[in-house]
């Protein structure tokens, strides 16, 4: 018998549950029978619990500065995004610069919008809007002026200056690029990098997402710095969710950062936040031509160019960096989407534990648009973690226009191999890239399930490489716990601390094609609850 009466109950579901304390105390048939006076008791009349989802790669901060910017979400109507700038600009003539972003590159020709496009709507000041992925940015002549873009611009060895045919900058800037303009717009207060966190988590705990992974603190490379942030909360208790801050790796240094990163890590792993994660970006993304894959991409006319992608890192170099890191007990969390990023990666973890055993640093590489075939076997074989994005892995002009056509060789009948990695033995964790793409992880389930997007149909994206619900639930669970070194949380088990999710329905007694349509009633952190539908707290 349990020596007190639990504080929390879930009963009248498919699985029933006692909390005590803020942990698991009973699981299944005996859990109501802990009930005492004064236990709240949570009736879920056949509704779901589960785990608190975890998002094993996001980037909570800058999104929750975009959702008080220019937002270009949601459309990829050229008319809609001109009318929201300009509505923006007219609400806020106080600011020297328009920022923002959302914008998706299937609404442009060949993906790339120009500053023609925006100097009607706005001339008095510059703007500058990254796309949805965060590998380019969209940017006025005013911005181009500001940065001293001209035709006789260098392009920077990580990046592109999108030009016309006559070599002129048109308005697009690509990687490294877009550091151009970046590092002369105005940066966040530390109160707005306070206030964007605090709006992402609750926006998060609203999703059933009670942990999560940011993949870039410390940033530089024309990213901003959002760590302090992250510490403030930590340090004064407004953060409720544990969160592991990934460190930025510099890709225009070396290992000579390593003591730095030391030294972050001490600093920024304090309360609920812990930063023993370091994330190297190791190229770019399919769409701008910049994800290293072994074929090099077609041109329009579907003949092979010469571009086979960027490895921002140079491999043996990663291999040296990987290695050091691996022995100071630092995670490695590596974007790696092309399969020549992909095997970089692999070959780099494989150096280290050649050198340190297999240690439990748990890497984790994240994206994976293309695997090789050959290279599928290898993450179990090295304990390596596919951190998969499923909201991606789907028919959309995105993929169908500006993907596909100009993947060389058979690279588009490599992508997104969920199945074959599932198969292989290797274990999976989730995550959305938040503000790249929705961090709802029901979507996500829903797509990595479906091969669709939900509420868009279409025919399902390489239907073989599906996952079955309960493997992709778990991805957002227990997956995601594992790379968060998180292992007292991602499972219904006793001992285990209460972050639990109770949706509004049991997406496993319907059918597949509905899971996308499942909400979340209730978040619970440590058995407290941090989120009720239809509460306005």
């Amino acid at each position: 018998m349990p020596d007190r009466a639990a504080d929390l109950v879930f009963v009248n579901g498919p699985t029933e549950l006692a909390v005590t304390r803020g942990r698991i105390s009973a699981v299944g048939a005996g859990a109501a029978g802990t009930a005492g006076p004064g236990t709240e008791v949570v009736d879920l009349a056949g509704r779901r619990l589960l785990p608190g989802f975890q998002d094993a790669h996001v980037h909570a901060v800058f999104g929750g500065l975009e959702l008080g910017q220019c937002d270009l979400s949601g459309t990829t109507d050229l008319g809609e995004y001109r009318r929201r700038i300009g509505e923006y600009a007219a609400a806020h003539p106080e600011r020297e610069w328009i920022l923002g972003g959302g914008w998706s590159m299937e609404s442009f020709p060949g993906g790339v919008p120009t500053a023609r496009m925006l100097d009607d709507v706005v001339a008095d000041r510059p703007v500058f809007l990254y796309n949805r992925d965060h590998h380019g940015a969209w940017v006025n002549s005013q911005a181009l002026g500001r940065a001293g873009i001209t035709r006789e611009s260098v392009d920077p060895a990580d990046g592109v200056i999108n030009r016309d045919a006559d070599g002129h900058p048109v308005g697009c800037l690509q990687e490294g690029a877009v550091a151009l303009v970046a590092d002369l717009a105005p940066k966040a207060s530390a109160q707005d990098r306070l206030d964007a966190l605090l709006r992402a988590q609750k926006l998060f705990h609203s999703l059933g997402i009670t942990a999560w992974q940011d993949a870039m603190l410390c940033a530089t490379n024309g990213y901003p710095d959002v760590s302090d942030a992250y510490r403030t909360a930590a340090l004064d208790g407004s953060l409720t969710s544990s969160v592991v801050g990934a460190l930025w790796w510099d890709r225009d240094r070396g290992a000579e950062q390593i003591p730095e990163l030391v030294a972050k890590r001490d600093h920024f792993s304090v309360g609920r936040l812990t930063t023993s994660t370091v994330k190297i970006m190791q190229d770019g993304v399919a769409e701008n031509f910049t994800a290293g894959m072994t074929v090099p991409y077609r041109d329009s006319c579907g003949c092979a160019t010469g571009n086979s992608g960027l490895s921002f890192v140079d491999p043996a170099a990663l291999r040296e960096y990987v290695t050091a890191l691996d022995a100071l007990d630092f995670q490695v969390h590596v974007h790696a989407l092309g399969d020549r990023a992909v095997r970089e990666a692999l070959d780099a973890i494989e150096t280290a534990r050649q050198a340190h055993g297999f240690r439990d640093t748990r890497p984790h590489l994240a994206h994976l648009q293309v695997v090789h075939p050959d290279d599928v076997k290898r993450f179990a074989q090295l304990g390596v973690t596919a951190n998969l994005q499923p909201l991606w892995a789907a028919h959309e002009p995105q993929m169908d226009e500006l993907t596909i056509p100009f993947l060389g060789g058979d690279l588009a009948d490599h992508q997104y191999p969920f199945g074959d990695l599932h198969r292989s033995g290797v274990r999976l964790a989730a995550g959305s890239d938040w503000p790249v793409s929705s961090p709802d992880p029901l979507a996500g389930i829903h797509t990595a399930v479906n091969r669709q997007v939900h509420g868009h149909p279409s025919p399902p994206f390489r239907p073989s490489q599906s996952l079955d619900l309960v493997t992709a639930v778990e991805a957002y669970t227990a997956g995601s716990a594992y790379v968060n070194h998180l292992d007292d949380t991602g499972a219904l088990t006793v001992g285990h601390r209460a972050d639990l999710v109770v949706l509004d329905r049991d997406p496993f007694a319907g059918p597949p094609q509905e899971i996308g349509a499942a909400a979340v009633d209730l978040t619970f952190v440590d058995g407290a609850e941090v989120y009720r539908s239809g509460s306005a707290s």
